[in-house]
Order: C-alpha cells, then structure tokens, then sequence
C-alpha cells in the first residue's frame, strides 16, 4: 500500500512496526489496481451514505505557480507545449477529508473529499479522486507488461522497488511513455466511466528509484501525458507526493496535490504554494497531524490516517482530523 512505502523509505515506522505492516499486507493483499483483473480493496466495501452537500461547479484549471498554462485534451502533448486551459472539477478547497484506497466505507459526516482504489466506486454526492499506481508494476501484473516496458540496467535485470516488489516502468523514451501510457489510460478511462472527478497517479517519484536510467524530466514527460487524458475525459489529475517536482506542475497538467506527511517533514508550504492550497494531506502520526494542522489548518484538506488505511472495524483503523 502506498502510504506504508512512504513510512518505510522515510524511515518512520522502525523495523519491527514496518515489518509487522509487511506482513499484515501479505496476509490480506495489496488495495493497489492490476490491469486484468483489479484487486477488490481490503475490508468492508459497503456502499457509502449518499451526501447532501452540493459539489463544487466545473471550472477552467487554475494557473500554476509557475503561471504556465494547463494541458489541454489532446491525446499526446509535447514537451514545453502550452495548450489552452481544459474545463475540470477541481477539490473544494479546505474541505473535509478521508484516504480510502484501503477499502470503501461510508464517510464520516463532513467529509467531502474522498480517494478510493480505481476497484472501487465513488462516494454519492462527494468529490472522488481515483488512486492508480501509474509508474510500477506490482509483482502479481509484471507478467502482463511487454518485457521492453519493464525498466532494465545494463545487465538486463529489471529493475524493482525493493521495498515492494514493484517492476519500475520504463518511461525513457517518447514511444515507451506513449505505450504505457496507453495502458492507463484504460485505467483513467475507466475511473471516469465510474464517476470519479479526478485522478492520483502514485509513484510520480519512481525516477529517484531508478538507479539514475530515469530523470525527473522523464517523469515530467509521462504524466503530461496522463494529465492530457484525464483532461480529455473532464477529470483533474493530482500531483501524488515528488514535491520537488511541485514547480513544474504547469508543464505536466497537474491540478492538485496528495501529499503524504508533508506535516511530519515540513512539506506543505511548498505544495501549498505551488497548488494555491488546493492540496490534500494524509498524516501518519499523531505529530504530523499537529503540524500540519498547526501551519494550514485553516488551509489544506487534512486527515489523519493508519498506514495501512484500513477500514472501520479493523484493529489498526485510524481517522482523526484533529
């Protein structure tokens, strides 16, 4: 699950707690999407309680810190490009909160932003960002990416997310960006057909993973790509963690950040800055939640959550907002 790879890269859990994560997931299996057949999230996936509240109108993408354009709905933009602003949805701003790529459940009373795994539907009545895993290949699909898809060294081995198990992609090249992302597309395609308002392409940062055969602006190149397609499909596209990748959100497309524990590493003001505090921040620790709250409490969209983001009923469940 993404939030524990985050902990465990950080260092945040310690061995015992990281590994007792670890093995709590092989026992119940990823929340994360496969390509033929997605995983159904763990735990309950009751349908959640229809909102009332009204959703946010369609709006033209905001301009960036950067003041470049946004990414317009054509299938393949270029790299430096500046195409015309493409109408989305974009989050509510300081709006309440909750992460459930774990697994569905109802949300809490205030709740009006929700992430769910692109396996799940979206909450009635709220906005609904969809979770994809868009760099990796998880151990259980590697088998279904063309092997030149697959990020090789020079010896010919792929090259993997240890932490995971997760095959990086190869997005060297302007014909590899283009195939995978052809792939989810299919994906991102598929989250709009359910009702989803917006996309969370996680692993943004797998170039830092890379052994140096990826670059930032490899990974800059591939998501412009995905964001032209979810604009195409009327869905916003947020910037999943990678905040040193936050000043160059125009060139992407991206319209909104998930950041994972910028509280706890003092992170949020980059992302606020550079998303006009349209960003989304999921805490771990009960320090995180302080800090964040204490800094953009009255500005950011904040949760605190378990790092297995599991459901109501399970002995790990953690959601707090205060």
């Amino acid at each position: 699950m993404p939030p524990v790879k985050r902990a465990l890269r950080a260092g945040v859990l310690g061995t015992a707690t990281a590994l007792a994560g670890l093995l709590a997931l092989a026992g119940c299996g990823s929340g994360k999407d496969t390509d033929v057949s997605p995983k159904t999230p763990r735990g309950t996936t009751g349908a959640p309680a229809p909102s009332s509240k009204p959703k946010p109108s369609r709006t033209a993408a905001e301009p960036s810190a950067d003041s470049g354009k946004r990414s317009s709905g054509s299938p393949e933009p270029t790299r430096g490009s500046d195409p015309k602003p493409t109408a989305v949805e974009l989050p509510p701003l300081h709006a309440g909160f909750d992460y459930q790529i774990g697994g569905a459940y109802p949300p809490a009373p205030g709740v009006r932003i929700v992430s769910r795994d692109r396996s799940s539907s979206p909450a009635p009545g709220l906005y609904n960002i969809c979770y994809v895993n868009a760099f990796q290949a998880q151990p259980e699909e590697r088998g279904q990416w063309p092997a030149d898809l697959l990020l090789r060294d020079a010896d010919g081995k792929v090259v993997v997310d240890k932490d995971w198990d997760e095959a990086l992609l190869d997005i060297s090249t302007p014909d590899k960006r283009r195939r995978v992302a052809a792939r989810v597309d299919r994906w991102i395609d598929a989250c709009a057909d359910k009702g989803f308002d917006a996309i969370e392409p996680d692993n943004y940062d797998s170039y830092t993973r890379s052994r140096k055969l990826l670059s930032a602006d490899d990974a800059t190149a591939f998501i412009s790509l995905l964001s032209a397609r979810a604009h195409a499909r009327h869905l916003a596209i947020g910037q999943k963690n990678t905040v040193e990748l936050s000043g160059a959100r125009s060139r992407a497309g991206l319209d909104f950040a998930v950041a994972e524990e910028c509280g706890e590493y003092d992170e949020c003001g980059a992302y606020a800055k550079a998303f006009h505090d349209r960003v989304v921040v999921i805490e771990y620790t009960d320090s995180g939640l302080r800090k964040a709250r204490a800094a953009y409490g009255n500005r950011l969209s904040i949760v605190r959550r378990d790092v297995l983001v599991s459901t109501p009923g399970n002995a790990d469940y953690v959601r707090r907002t205060r």
